[in-house]
């Protein structure tokens, strides 16, 4: 296993960064999918049961920007799949009898049949029954779910690896429960969180165009029926990601606490530890939380960290130096510190060594068990390699949670204006701000995803395999080749789609012809 300790800093960093960029930019493309999914099989619900012309155009309409959408996200996202292989060649070679599992059902049924009803709900129209499209449009929709399903039990497993064992004579870990695997509560509440998440995007979406519409005063009735249904699909898409980021917080507080404490600038924790509303964490530096309390100018929440992160007022919740020190948690059990964890995790690769030269008594397996679940601390040389960067944890925290009760507040008076008073054109600052949302919504997605994988750095499993334990013995200026080829592509690909997009809002809900 000491091979992997000479892959170079730089191939390192670059794959890190390669990675980042197609998943950064995949994700441009998928939550709009999955959110536009959902709006289009209410318009299409409600042509079904009106056959009213009206909302037949309307379908047409908004499955031509899905369309366009859903081809950009199946390019990048099968990229980001062959990076597994080409770049975390080790990674994929340890766990993949594991996390290959996911990708694989994902691959062979859920894209298999979002791809086979979307063809019939583009080109069905006039082929099929009406009932039969409108199948057809929601099961597009579901076929989309159900793959990022697969996809974000693969990515909670990096998060929470659970239902696998270590097996020395294969030198993999191999799934022994794939219950536990499909089935895990890391993966179900990181799954309803980003769902609900994209499921906003598809709103904002839908209202920005729809806002363009009504300040350039043009396809009027298609705008307000469609903030009508986005509005009111906006609304409690927000209500249900804040439930489930409150129950993805709890979460990450019991599996990824160095995480946690990242999220909060916290240094030193303690029972009943307030929620930070404001701080200044400078962010261009790691802070040097040894020395310091807590960051200037924060303002906290009493109380409100424990009762988020244990549900309790005067629960237990360790800062950055409880957990590289060790602590004792509120049932009473002891943490080890990450030394501790460093000495086991050397341990585990001693006899996992042992084991491979051959020496298989009852001692060295007993060494092994013991031992495994901090073997990837074996690879880690300073404690504070397992701290991730704080201020970008910090600030996307923020940035995702504070744009969530913006929309909130805003899908609110969106409702208000058009359900209540029926005045929404005349609300121009509304309509100018829906328009303004859709780039701050987007930055608020991409900022949970960063939360999501920097505060597990340097982990690519959680406590079992540091990155630079995962990563291909490439050229490191092989990868930064690619990077920038990558980097060219992808924005060319968003540029092609953005401007495609507007030819098509601008074109307006012209008739299809069939």
């Amino acid at each position: 296993m000491n091979e992997f300790l000479s892959i170079s800093t730089a191939a390192i960093d670059w794959s890190r960064a390669q990675f980042a960029l197609t998943a950064i930019y995949h994700w441009l493309f998928v939550p709009l999918t999955l959110g536009l999914a959902l709006i289009m099989g209410i318009v299409e619900t409600c042509y079904y049961r009106t056959r009213n012309p009206f909302w037949k155009e309307a379908s047409h309409f908004w499955q031509r920007l899905f369309g366009i959408n859903f081809a950009m996200g199946v390019a990048t996202g099968i990229i980001l799949e062959f990076e597994f292989g080409t770049n975390w060649s080790n990674y994929s070679w340890f766990v993949g009898d594991v996390f290959g599992a996911p990708l694989a059902i994902e691959g062979i049924v859920a894209f298999f049949m979002e791809s086979t009803f979307v063809a019939v709900m583009f080109f069905g129209w006039k082929k099929v029954s009406p009932g039969f499209h409108l199948a057809s449009t929601w099961l597009t929709g579901i076929g989309a779910t159900i793959s990022a399903w697969w996809i974000l039990v693969a990515n909670a497993w990096m998060q929470y690896p659970i239902g696998q064992t270590f097996n020395p004579d294969t030198m993999r870990f191999e799934m022994d429960s794939f219950a536990q695997v499909a089935l895990s509560p890391f993966a179900v509440d990181k799954f309803c969180h980003t769902v609900t998440s994209a499921w906003i995007i598809g709103a904002v979406f839908v209202v920005a165009v729809s806002s363009w519409y009504l300040l350039k005063k043009r396809e009027e009735k298609l705008a307000r029926e469609s903030i009508k249904i986005a509005s009111v699909v906006g609304l409690c898409a927000s209500l249900l990601a804040a439930f489930t980021g409150d129950n993805s917080a709890y979460m990450v507080s019991q599996t990824q606490p160095m995480k946690l404490a990242a999220m909060e600038a916290l240094y030193d924790g303690g029972k009943g530890q307030s929620l930070t509303a404001v701080a200044w964490v400078n962010p261009f530096e790691q802070p040097d939380y040894t020395n310091e309390k807590e960051p200037p100018l924060r303002i906290g929440i009493p109380k409100g960290l424990s009762l988020l992160a244990t549900h309790s007022l005067d629960g237990m919740v360790p800062g950055v130096n409880d957990i590289l020190k060790g602590y004792t948690k509120d049932n009473g059990e002891k943490e080890p510190s990450v030394e501790e964890k460093m000495a086991r995790g050397r341990k585990a690769i001693a006899a996992l060594t042992a084991y491979r030269n051959g020496k298989k008594d009852e001692a060295t397996r007993k060494q092994l068990a013991d031992n495994i679940a901090y073997f990837g601390y074996g690879y880690v040389k300073d404690p504070h390699q397992v701290v991730p960067y704080i201020p970008v944890n910090f600030w996307a925290f923020r940035v995702m949670v504070g744009t969530g009760c913006l929309l909130i507040l805003f899908f609110l008076l969106v409702i208000y204006f058009t359900y209540k008073k029926k005045s929404i054109d005349r609300q121009r600052w509304l309509l100018f701000g829906g328009i303004a949302l859709l780039p701050l919504s987007y930055i608020a997605s991409e900022a949970g995803w960063l939360v999501a994988e920097f505060g597990r750095q340097p982990w690519t499993i959680q406590d079992m395999l540091p990155t630079w334990a995962a990563v291909s013995d490439l050229n490191s200026g092989s990868v930064a080749l690619t990077f920038f080829l990558f980097l060219f592509l992808f924005t060319a690909m968003l540029a092609v789609e953005i401007s495609i997009l507007c030819k098509q809002i601008k074109k307006g809900n012209i008739k299809t012809n069939e």
